[in-house]
This record gives C-alpha cells, sequence and structure tokens, in this order.
C-alpha cells in the first residue's frame, strides 16, 4: 500500500526551475533511499513534500490524503540535515520540549526519553547540555528526537553525514528495528555503502529530474556506485544528444 506519493512536482526558485515533474512513490514499511549527485535539490524535494516550501505544481499525497492535517503531522517524524537545536537545554529536557508538539499525555515520558537515549547510546549524557555535544552526538540526539512520536512514517535528511563507523552501525539497527515494527522510512543520502545494506527501494534525482525511479535494490545486480554513476552518465550524455 503507498504511504507517499509525489507526482509530477514542481518548483522554481528565482525563476529557475529546481525540481522537474519529480515522482515516486514509497509504499508502507519500505526502507527507501533518495540519492544524489551535488546541487540535485534533494532537501527541497524533501522540504515539499512536508510542506516547508511552496510549490509550483503538485500532486502530493500522504497517508492517502492530499495535505497535512494535524492527525497527519503526528504520525511523521522528521530530521534534517542541519541540526539547529537549543543548545542551552541539557538532553533530557530537549527531548521533553520536543514530545510538547505531539500533544501526548506525561504518563509515559519520562520512560520514553530513557527508552530513546538507551537507542542513540546517549544514556550517560541525559543531564549534559547540547552546547557540550560533539557533532555526532548532537546526529543522534536530533535522531531521538524524531522518533519520539513512534512516528509511522520517518523522514531523515542525511542521518549519518557525522558519524563514524560505529555510530552508523547504530544508526542502521536502530533503522532495522524500526522497519520491524512498520515504520516506513524515507531518507536522503550519498553514501551508497548505507543504501546497499538498509534500503528496499531507490530513486536518483539528478539535476532536477528523477531519473530512476521506484527501483527494487535487489533487481541491482552489480554495486549501487558502479549503477550509480552509469545512470547519472547515460541521463548527461543524454542530454547532450538532445
Amino acid at each position: 500500500m503507498t504511504i507517499l506519493k509525489l507526482d509530477k512536482v514542481n518548483k522554481k526558485l528565482k525563476r529557475k526551475q529546481i525540481l522537474n515533474n519529480v515522482s515516486f512513490e514509497v509504499r508502507t514499511g519500505e526502507v527507501y533511499g533518495f540519492l544524489w549527485p551535488n546541487w540535485a535539490w534533494k532537501t527541497t524535494t524533501m522540504k515539499c513534500i512536508l510542506w516547508f516550501l511552496k510549490l509550483d505544481s503538485w500532486i502530493i499525497e500522504i497517508f492517502w490524503k492530499k495535505w497535512l492535517n494535524i492527525d497527519s503531522k503526528k504520525q511523521i517524524g522528521f530530521m534534517p540535515e542541519n541540526t539547529y537545536l537549543y543548545k542551552h537545554l541539557k538532553t533530557e529536557e530537549f527531548l521533553k520540549f520536543n514530545w510538547n508538539f505531539f500533544w501526548f499525555t506525561k504518563q509515559e515520558l519520562d520512560d520514553r526519553v530513557d527508552e530513546l537515549l538507551e537507542k542513540v547510546w546517549l544514556e550517560d549524557a541525559k543531564w549534559k547540555y547540547l552546547k557540550d555535544f560533539s557533532k555526532g552526538m548532537l546526529q543522534r540526539i536530533w535522531l531521538a528526537q524524531s522518533i519520539i512520536n513512534k512516528p509511522k512514517l520517518l523522514f531523515l535528511d542525511e542521518p549519518m553525514s557525522w558519524l563514524d563507523p560505529i555510530w552508523r552501525k547504530m544508526v542502521k539497527d536502530l533503522l532495522f528495528d524500526l522497519k520491524k515494527q512498520w515504520t516506513t522510512i524515507f531518507f536522503n543520502t550519498h553514501i551508497l555503502s548505507d543504501v546497499e545494506s538498509i534500503c528496499d527501494k531507490i530513486s536518483i534525482i539528478h539535476k532536477w529530474n528523477i531519473i530512476v525511479q521506484n527501483k527494487n535494490m535487489s533487481d541491482i545486480k552489480w554495486s549501487l556506485e558502479d549503477y550509480f554513476i552509469s545512470e547519472i552518465n547515460n541521463f548527461d550524455n543524454k542530454k547532450l544528444e538532445d
């Protein structure tokens, strides 16, 4: 069952086309990778999906609806690429602050915070100020807040960009656990090895166009790196011929 669908999404910025008829769909329970080379406007695509940016023309459906209402938003988690956090807050305070956005009761809040800190290996930093965190720690606490509401649909923008191999393994294990709970995961990345190990399907965006759409990872018979480069080159050569 399709939980996220984009059909002919277009966006211009200062009269320049930055998304051109972007179309793909994500099915319930999938881990879906959205891949890109530089300047492909992948983050813009994610912001358009979440209605952070106004589109020029579009069909976007989330949870089988064309508009995001309050109930839909409560079922979505989002981790942006850049972590703009309240660094004067302590770890526990930050998570409890984010909890309030979802209008949940406080009955299970303490247990949920402890559970999340254990998941991202930050239980020893519960009373530490965010201003004292390393980039990798900030990345992990931001991941924790993105799943505080136990989302059914999770958006992650470069979730492993600042992490060393140990922490990346932790994140991948966490994503596998979320998938077992039927959380659908959509994430942007350029780390192809991570995609190979966790994704069910991919799309590739290049020069404002989707050049690979809803590709099953199991159908890629060679390395993802070779496949990715081949598709980029094929698109560029076709453009030159045109």
